[in-house]
């Protein structure tokens, strides 16, 4: 992933450790975890189940999820959190405004955001 000042969240183990110990925030169409990671580095992972769709749709919602994050998200961002965006079946019948909300919802939600 390209973004200014988070990296992707690539391993399988990665993904779990944020589920099993990181905090939850939830609408009608994402799941956020976040975790403190305890580093500088912050973190992005997305998932999108097959439940979702087929693969057309799963790439559509996490690139929009993706742009949405990069374009609000990313250069406000705090450091040192591994941060994991699911996309529920219903994000298959989002548009990108409907994705971009739910992303900058959640992500106020988790006060992750630097003070503007």
């Amino acid at each position: 992933m390209d973004f200014k000042k988070t990296k992707g969240l690539k391993k399988d183990s990665d993904f779990r450790k944020v589920y099993k110990h990181g905090k939850s925030f939830a609408t009608k169409y994402l799941v956020m975890y976040v975790l403190d990671n305890k580093s500088d580095d912050t973190k992005l992972g997305i998932s999108v189940s097959k439940k979702v769709g087929k693969a057309i749709v799963r790439n559509k919602i996490r690139r929009r999820i993706r742009e949405s994050y990069r374009l609000n998200v990313d250069e406000n961002v705090k450091s040192g959190y591994d941060i994991v965006f699911i996309a529920r079946i219903a994000s298959n019948q989002a548009e990108y405004k409907d994705i971009e909300k739910s992303v900058k919802y959640l992500v106020k939600k988790a006060n992750l955001r630097l003070s503007e």
